[in-house]
Order: C-alpha cells, then structure tokens, then sequence
C-alpha cells in the first residue's frame, strides 16, 4: 500500500534577551506532535546570520554556560579590527559565530516523536547583545 506523503509548515518565533542559548524543545516537539506524521523529518531553519541553531545537552546548565564562554573567547568582540561593524562591536563576531554553527537542522520523526537523543535539546544561539525576536520555520514531512 502507498501512504501519501504529507507537509506542514510553522513559523516560530523567539523572543530573545539578547546573548544566550535558549531551549526551544518542547515548543517543537509539541508542534511536531501535533501532526498526524508517523515517519518523517523535520527541518528547522533559522532565518538569520546573527543567530543559528544547535542541538546540545539540556540537562546540566553547566555545558551551556561552558558553550557560550568557549564562543566569546574563540570570537572576541570588539578584540580584533573587523571591517564589518555597522552594527556595533557584536556584529561582526555574531555573523561569524553563526557561521561556525548551524542555520538548519534535521531531526528524524519515528512513531510519531522526534528522535532526540535522552539528554539532547534544541537551542537557538543568540548571538547578538540585543534582544531580538527571531524567526525559526518548522517544516515537517513524512507519512
């Protein structure tokens, strides 16, 4: 028997308080939940270049604080001479701290869930001072 393959699309803001990862787990897994997709992907994508998207562990806030202390030290603001600072002194080090991560992310669905690991969550990376509301889309298909 052939299933029809099925879409569905969402667009999730987050409001952020500026510099900082924030766990936006549940709001996709409730999202994707809520689809009658059995077997499928999930893509995230994040519509910005100061902001990306990564899956890291959620249950020792440890590892975040960690993260974000290595990204300052590897890409120090306002510490070397960028061209690009239209913006201030985060916005060329934003720009490359996203380019060092990731804008999109794919996640299997299997029984109908996403198949994250026990201690993985989703995060978006704000990598801007400022707060910001960001757009990340939500795009699921399977059958």
């Amino acid at each position: 028997m052939l299933e029809m393959s099925r879409q569905a699309q969402q667009l999730l803001p987050c409001n952020t308080q500026g510099q900082g990862l924030y766990e936006i787990t549940r709001d996709v897994i409730s999202w994707t939940e809520s689809w009658p997709i059995t077997t499928g992907l999930l893509t995230i994508y994040c519509r910005h270049t100061s902001a990306s998207l990564i899956i890291q562990e959620n249950a020792d806030p440890a590892v975040l604080e960690d993260l974000q202390h290595f990204f300052k030290q590897l890409v120090p603001e306002g510490g070397l001479s960028y061209k690009h600072a239209a913006e201030g002194p985060d916005d060329m080090p934003a720009h490359i701290k996203g380019a060092l991560t990731a804008t999109c992310l794919s996640i299997p669905v299997a029984s109908g869930s996403l198949t994250l690991g026990v201690w993985q969550g989703i995060f978006l990376f704000e990598h801007r001072l400022q707060p910001h509301t960001r757009e990340v889309i939500l795009h699921l298909t399977g059958t």
